[in-house]
């Protein structure tokens, strides 16, 4: 309804028009008779006056209403802030409270804050908003959001940097209910015993059905104590069904299941290890079975005894403490050569490559697998790049060998001879990365992976056959096991069986490290077979500026952790990675050392860490977590930055282990 003094207005509207047009008659009145003009004028001046005095009035009321209207607006508005669901405080620069609404003093207890730091009120809040700010600015957004924690209350925070305002908001019930649907999303897993057949040898049914038993049971009350379903689907093998809660418990305990049933079959001759393949974070059951699937195999391509958990984009092992058990059966090694056989016979030509900066197990496996296309008169060739200082006593004894030379090409020449029917197959390494050209690797229609490392994130998935053995001693051993069943009748050359064997005493360092019965078999059939062990050592000299080197590096080693020799170079010295690797052997024959690391810069201006053990510390996890890799007894990893930053991390990585599992076993 219209207020009195606006319809007071509009009356007030045709009283004008009514005074002009009476102003009118009044000037045609006085064209006629003056007198009568003169009458008409005093009414009008009196009806001007009244207008006036209407005017003047309307103007007061307006006024008057205008600042009612204000006055309740603001009373309204101050309500409506007070009394909103949520809480508002403005800030100044240095992050204390300038003032809030009634929602904040009910929240903290208090009738006021102002004056309050925010770092007061909410611990963490400058880190956390600095923190949630970057991110907002990554996403070119203008508000601010995170969550802090206010006693039981969970409390999110939208903040306007440029009003200095926030918005606060209690979202306990919708950060418990995300919790919960965390917590209960859904993960698979599947535990494997990996040598059951080698520990139940020589059992009879009874035993065998006892410690298949026992196991069984050991794992169903592991299972139940952390809410998971087991089902068994064989007597070697198990699935899981539990959630991230207690995925995260499993992992927190880092599956300790693995060290239970290792100890508990400790009296065996040979103990009964567990592998565990856990996927989390797939959208469908079947995209879990893979996940699951995938991390059991990355458990057992790295030796077994271990846990791989697969969870979103997140890859992690745990346990890996005991050295790969050692099979007793030749089955694979026979099934693998004659599936070789067939692909061999099957392509127009074979490639042969390894990894960077080739060894002698590289050189030797690689002249191995040439000498099983030479069997089937296919044309074979090895891929090699430069000719680095581990390998150049070796290139020269085969560069007098006229046959044997002229199969080495380079990485061009390859690719250029590379066709689809081409096989490649990749020895000593299994990450294209690391091969010494990977443009093969893509370009190739069939790949053959023969390595004994212990299997990796990265991996060349798309290959035809894989002949992955983390017990192996080498990828010559692995080799040389293939030839014997790759054709009846194999002959050697001299140089041939001296090369593979030259790739076995190098990475056993001259049978003393992770060594294995079939070790010394494929050794002592290449002997027969014309292997020279003093050609291998002419191989295996070193230069006396070389060992001088060495002892320089030496010099500098200090004794961490009670067993552990660590061995820094002075920044700027470059020093060859092969260097690097022969002073880590070395500081392994000193007393009371059980793993040794040596940090140096290397000729191409990295930071190598190159990192040796006799088996009671699993190198091979601590260079995982400096982004790197390789076996229990022998890894490595190149960093960027300097020696005192590298230096740095392997120390807090060490630390670290020392303090979850302890470094030695």
């Amino acid at each position: 309804m219209m207020p009195n003094f606006l319809l007071n207005r509009w009356h007030g509207y045709r009283t004008v028009w009514a005074s002009l047009l009476m102003l009118v008659l009044v000037i045609l009145l006085s064209w006629f008779n003056w007198i009568i003009g003169l009458a008409a004028l005093c009414c009008v001046i009196l009806f001007g006056v009244s207008l006036l005095r209407a005017e003047l009035t309307f103007r007061r009321e307006l006024d008057e209403y205008i600042a009612g209207l204000s006055f309740r607006i603001r009373r309204v508005e101050e309500e409506a802030v007070s009394t909103l669901p949520f809480g508002l405080i403005l800030y100044d620069n240095q992050y204390t409270v300038e003032w809030h609404n009634r929602y904040i003093g009910s929240m903290f207890g208090r009738k006021t804050l102002v004056g309050t730091s925010l770092e007061e009120c909410f611990p963490r809040f400058v880190d956390a908003y600095q923190q949630a700010k970057e991110e907002a600015r990554k996403e070119s957004s203008k508000e601010v959001r995170f969550e802090l924690p206010h006693g039981h209350l969970t409390i999110e925070l939208i903040i306007l940097p440029d009003e200095r305002l926030i918005y606060l908001q209690d979202v306990t019930t919708f950060a418990d209910l995300r919790d919960r649907h965390e917590e209960e999303r859904l993960a698979l897993g599947i535990v494997f015993l990996d040598n059951f057949d080698e520990a139940s040898q020589g059992m009879d049914d009874q035993q065998r059905t006892s410690l298949i038993a026992r196991v069984a049971t050991r794992i169903t009350d592991w299972a139940k104590n952390y809410g998971i379903y087991v089902r068994r689907l064989s007597s070697e093998r198990y699935l899981l069904l539990l959630n991230q809660k207690s995925l995260r418990e499993l992992e927190q305990s880092r599956f300790v299941i693995l060290d239970e049933i290792r100890e508990m079959t400790a009296d065996l001759k040979v103990p009964l290890t567990l592998s565990v393949g856990v996927g989390f974070g797939a959208g469908s059951i079947s995209e879990l079975g893979e996940l699951a699937q995938s991390s059991l195999d990355m458990a057992l391509g790295r030796g077994g005894d271990q846990a791989a958990v697969k969870a979103d984009q997140r890859l992690s092992f745990y346990g890996g403490k005991s050295n790969a058990v050692e099979k007793r059966t030749r089955v694979r090694a026979r099934v693998i050569a004659h599936a070789l056989r067939d692909l061999m016979l099957d392509s127009d030509q074979v490639l042969i490559m390894g990894h960077k900066i080739p060894d002698m197990d590289v050189v030797g496996a690689a002249i191995g697998m040439l000498k099983a296309a030479d069997m089937y008169d296919v044309d074979a060739y090895i891929v090699l790049d430069k000719v680095n200082p581990s390998i150049e006593k070796m290139m020269e004894r085969i560069e007098l060998d006229e046959r044997l030379s002229v199969r080495f090409i380079t990485p061009d020449e390859a690719l250029n001879a590379m066709t689809e029917q081409t096989l490649l197959v990749v020895v000593d390494t299994h990450k294209s990365s690391m091969t010494i050209e990977p443009k093969l690797v893509d370009r190739a229609k069939r790949v053959v992976v023969v390595d004994h490392h212990r299997r990796g994130e990265e991996f060349i998935n798309d290959a035809v056959l894989v002949y992955l053995e983390p017990y192996a001693s080498s990828t010559c051993e692995l080799v040389t096991e293939l030839l014997q069943y790759i054709h009846d009748k194999v002959q050697f050359t001299t140089l041939e069986a001296t090369s593979l064997l030259a790739g076995i005493i190098v990475d056993t360092k001259h049978f003393a490290l992770h060594t294995g019965s079939r070790t010394f078999e494929a050794a002592g059939f290449l002997r027969r077979n014309g292997a020279d062990t003093v050609l291998v050592q002419r191989m295996l000299k070193e230069d006396l500026g070389d060992y001088i080197a060495k002892a320089e590096i030496i010099k500098h080693a200090k004794i961490i952790h009670n067993h552990v020799a660590l061995a820094v170079t002075e920044p700027g010295h470059q020093v060859p990675q092969l260097l690097i690797a022969q002073v880590a052997d070395s500081l392994l024959n000193m007393n009371n050392v059980h793993a040794s690391f040596v940090i140096s810069e290397r000729m191409d201006g990295l930071i190598g860490i190159s990192a040796r053990s006799l088996g009671k510390m699993n190198v091979q996890v601590v260079m995982e977590r400096l982004g790197g890799g390789g076996h229990l007894t022998n890894a490595a990893v190149q960093l960027e930055g300097s020696i005192e930053y590298a230096e740095s991390r392997l120390r807090e990585v060490l630390d670290q282990m020392e303090k979850e599992e302890g470094l030695f076993e």
